[in-house]
């Protein structure tokens, strides 16, 4: 623990999936190494989702940061959201670099967030947890412009 340390100092904003109507399919994230830290958290935010609308969220692993034999990463994705309980609404999606296929040389992560049905606004986030070098806003993504 870091009692002294700001939050700014402990996680960083490695991808997002900016706040917007998304229409019905899927948008990803980039492709993040996991070598910098060691846990990534997924933070996935519903607005008003449009008539019979769902959502649905899950991390996937690649060999590289080009997405070389990408697949899911198991238990790694929630469960559906859906219009009649889903407006504004968040879920996380927790992973360590043991929940990848290692052996497999599979070393980075993204976020896969699909819409069904009608356009609906959403939102993603994902953090790097427990940089192995502080301060772990250094990996910060271009997008972030002010840390107070």
């Amino acid at each position: 623990m870091f009692p002294n340390a700001k939050g700014s100092e402990l996680l960083a904003i490695l991808a997002t999936l900016d706040p917007s109507s998304q229409a019905a399919g899927t948008v990803t994230t980039g492709w993040i190494s996991l070598a910098n830290h060691h846990g990534l958290l997924a933070i996935v935010q519903t607005g008003v989702l449009g008539t019979g609308a769902t959502v649905d969220a899950k991390l996937q692993q690649a060999q590289d940061a080009s997405g070389t034999g990408a697949k899911d990463i198991a238990g790694k994705a929630i469960t559906q959201i859906v219009k009649a309980t889903g407006d504004n609404k968040q879920a996380l999606i927790n992973v360590k670099p043991e929940d990848l296929d290692t052996v497999s040389g599979f070393g980075f992560v993204r976020l896969s967030v699909t819409v069904g049905v009608a356009a609906s606004q959403t939102a993603a986030q994902v953090l790097g947890i427990n940089a192995r070098e502080l301060p772990a806003s250094t990996a910060n993504q271009a997008a972030v412009v002010q840390v107070v």
